[in-house]
């Protein structure tokens, strides 16, 4: 069985030192056994796991998404648990936020369009695409927090 030092493990997967020893607390990684002089052995295999843990993140999952589909992976019998699953819902956030953005963006097209150079003078100009009008039309208890 082919054994990582810590160091080797990290560059292998591209991570640093800190987030092995983060993810063994989270409980991503389990602990390494240790060799006789106390240094850190890790499986092979835990390349490919952190490889997924890091992929996973980039896909927007986070720390706490990622120990789920971890733990959904090694009990296969729990149903709606699993990467498919998840996978649906991370796309329905993602596809809001590209939704959300692209508001955004649109918004802050106009903006430059109108000439907005001062948030107070655009917000008193009948061309100024920002909400401020609803916004102020907000009371205190139907405003965002």
């Amino acid at each position: 069985m082919t054994s990582l030092r810590t160091g080797q493990l990290a560059d292998a997967a591209g991570v640093n030192v800190q987030t092995l020893r983060y993810y063994e607390r989270r409980g991503l990684l389990d602990a390494p056994r240790r060799s006789p002089g106390g240094h850190r052995l890790y499986p092979a295999e835990a390349v490919t796991l952190l490889r997924v843990v890091k992929t996973a993140q980039r896909l927007g999952f986070t720390l706490a998404e990622v120990a789920e589909l971890l733990d959904a992976g090694r009990h296969r019998h729990r149903r709606g648990t699993g990467l498919r699953a998840r996978a649906r819902e991370k796309l329905a956030e993602v596809e809001q936020r590209l939704a959300d953005l692209t508001v955004i963006r649109d918004t802050l097209r106009t903006a430059i369009s109108a000439g907005c150079d001062d948030l107070i003078s655009c917000a008193d100009s009948s061309r100024c695409p920002l909400p401020f009008a609803e916004l102020a039309g907000w009371t205190d208890r139907a405003a965002p927090r």
